[in-house]
């Protein structure tokens, strides 16, 4: 390759990376609750994401996903990527996967949890696959951050940040536990950590 080749080369790759950042994803994340997903997914501080904490349940939430991705069209306006957070409660079952499916179908991704999110907290210190009650997911919450944990708490996403790797290698795996993937049924269960690693590539950009 000839000099003029090499650096025509450099300029087309510089080219492309100020490019990248200069586009940045905007990206749209739809919560179940008002607080806990929200306040968590505000820790990464990404200028590119907006957060919208519903207070519904899975169908509600993926509805308002809908409406936004709508309401931004109309407005010319641009989503990227649209994420749902929602978790497996005390909803009827038909209802998870059907709200999962509906997404799908409409290019919007979901970080699920079966039970509740607070699982994604937990697999931050060890790795479990065994089913709890919301109620215990909160008491070893409280023994682990060595706090009265609350759903509602700040600060959480900075208290965890440290052991976020082992969080992602532990939600993988206990996802790789089941043979086939039914998320109404996978308990426990979460795709969380595949909004947190889309997040982290924005991070220090």
């Amino acid at each position: 390759m000839g000099t003029d080749d090499l650096y025509k080369k450099r300029r087309q790759n510089r080219t492309r990376k100020v490019g990248t950042r200069a586009t940045r994803d905007r990206i749209l994340i739809v919560c179940e609750g008002t607080k806990t997903e929200p306040n968590y997914f505000e820790g990464f501080r990404l200028t590119n994401v907006q957060i919208v904490g519903t207070g519904s349940n899975t169908h509600s939430v993926v509805k308002k996903a809908l409406e936004e991705k709508r309401r931004a069209k109309r407005n010319k306006e641009r989503f990227d990527q649209i994420w749902c957070v929602f978790d497996r409660d005390s909803f009827p079952s038909q209802n998870f996967n059907n709200a999962i499916a509906i997404a799908k179908q409409n290019d919007i991704r979901v970080a699920y949890s079966n039970e509740s999110f607070e699982l994604w907290y937990l697999l931050h210190f060890h790795y479990y696959d065994s089913a709890m009650t919301r109620q215990q997911y909160c008491d070893k919450l409280s023994q682990l951050l060595n706090i009265n944990y609350q759903k509602n708490a700040k600060g959480i996403y900075d208290l965890l940040l440290q052991k976020q790797q082992d969080a992602i290698r532990n939600a993988k795996k206990l996802l790789s536990k089941y043979e086939i993937l039914n998320p109404e049924n996978n308990n426990p269960s979460t795709t969380v950590h595949l909004l947190v690693r889309e997040l982290n590539k924005w991070l220090n950009g």
